[in-house]
């Protein structure tokens, strides 16, 4: 049966203090609302909904590159979880297969855990993700009989017997679109916060004889992030398990408490990352690389056998082929550079294509930007690139050229050229000793 996800993300988030709405803070470089969408999304649903409510237009930018089909439905006031739900039915006009209903403040589901609910819901009406509390104070409380969930019970709601209940409610339901609507027309607000709660439909669900049941999962897939000190606490998660996953994925971290993945990092095995390496987002590294200490690397791709750093900055665009090496101080943007090509040395390469195996000495910068446009500068293969060479793009250096250190380069050089962009040298007999003298006598006068 076909699928589609309600994602609520219409709070406020007051104990943020910002303001920035609260499920566009992120983790690991994305959104929280984008974890969780990219959870819903493992399960190919044909509808995502988005509810909004505050800062809803940066909800919806934020959403939609994500997934330009999503749909965003308003909450224009937060009156509980059942009325931000009830929003997304215009939505789902039509559509006749399941609905999940999912939180953009709660980014670790996992989407085989959202598999396991949608298996379920193949034999209940109703299907609940659940988890064992270790501190189940605040949590509503998952009250079952027999085999059934019979009822949700909030936790300022609950009696002392059913708070000492330790199955507690993560707020992910799973159900029949139709009848999940139906339900939340049956729900009330006569409850200690005077709000529309959602997990009142499965004591309305069983009054009317249909099945509910639980679906468990650990408590860390279900934390809720509202507050800047939990915002760190998940960060802090998210990066303890994804070096866990890239050590056992044969990725050596040497020293992994300093190494900072994004959400959506790729690393090849036998690739050595030094420490104090950050990943931004949209990086991919190929096996058997080297990433040095205190590099940077966002929006790039390093092919196999690459080494790059130390204090190296990658950003988007760089497209590195196999064995590039990018050393000490050096910045790639939006360059293309081929097999075996070399950058060592405090260079800034951007807009460019380097060709194979082509060398470039310390201090060049490909002179990219008239204030107005971006231009390009292409290098061929087997290119010498003297130090401290300006390249004033738009400008072509052939294959197996040469440009001479501290050249200012303005005009293409034909294949096998050498280029020598720089004033004659005249040596003035004396004239040193002279000025300082000079300049000397001046300073002691006007003391």
């Amino acid at each position: 049966m076909a699928t589609a996800l309600i994602i609520l993300g219409a709070g406020m988030g007051t104990r943020m203090n910002s303001d920035l709405p609260k499920v566009l803070h992120e983790i690991a470089g994305a959104p929280m609302l984008v974890h969780a969408m990219k959870a819903g999304a493992a399960l190919e649903p044909a509808r995502t909904v988005v509810v909004a409510g505050h800062g809803a237009a940066a909800v919806e930018k934020a959403a939609k590159a994500y997934d330009p089909d999503v749909i965003v439905a308003m909450q224009e006031e937060q009156l509980g979880t059942a009325h931000a739900v009830g929003q997304a039915r215009a939505a789902l006009d039509g559509f006749g297969g399941d609905a999940l209903v999912l939180y953009g403040d709660t980014p670790f589901i996992r989407p085989e855990t959202l598999a396991a609910m949608m298996a379920a819901r193949l034999t209940h009406d109703i299907v609940v993700l659940g988890f064992e509390a270790a501190d189940p104070s605040r949590y509503g409380r998952l009250i079952m009989q027999d085999d059934q969930l019979d009822r949700i019970v909030e936790f300022k709601d609950a009696s002392d017997e059913e708070r000492a209940v330790t199955l507690c409610n993560s707020g992910v339901i799973a159900a029949e679109s139709a009848t999940l609507f139906d339900l939340i027309d049956a729900v009330g607000n006569d409850n200690a916060a005077g709000e529309y709660y959602l997990t009142d439909i499965i004591g309305i669900a069983r009054a009317r004889g249909l099945s509910a049941t639980v679906v468990r999962c650990d408590e860390a897939e279900t934390l809720g992030i509202n507050s800047r000190t939990e915002l760190s606490r998940a960060e802090a998660l998210f990066q303890q398990n994804a070096r866990e996953i890239a050590q056992e994925d044969g990725v050596t971290l040497t020293a992994p408490e300093t190494v900072f993945f994004a959400h959506d990092t790729v690393i090849g095995r036998d690739t050595v990352i030094e420490p104090n390496v950050v990943f931004g987002p949209g990086v991919t590294v190929e096996s058997g690389a080297t990433i040095r200490a205190f590099s940077h690397l966002e929006g790039c791709h390093v092919a196999r056998g690459g080494i790059i750093g130390p204090y190296a900055r990658l950003r988007p665009g760089a497209e590195l082929a196999e064995d590039v090496k990018i050393g000490n101080f050096v910045e790639i943007k939006n360059a293309q550079i081929a097999e075996g090509a070399k950058v060592n040395h405090l260079s800034y390469i951007g807009d460019a294509t380097i060709g194979a195996r082509s060398n470039i000495g310390a201090g060049t910068i490909t002179c990219n930007y008239d204030g107005v446009f971006k231009h390009h500068t292409t290098i061929g293969q087997d290119t010498f690139i003297g130090s401290n060479t300006m390249l004033v793009a738009p400008v072509t250096v052939g294959d197996a050229a040469m440009t001479g250190s501290g050249s200012v380069v303005t005009k293409d050089v034909p294949a096998g050229d050498l280029a020598v962009g720089r004033a004659r040298q005249e040596n003035k007999t004396g004239f040193a000793i002279r000025l300082f003298e000079k300049l000397k006598a001046r300073k002691a006068k006007g003391s």
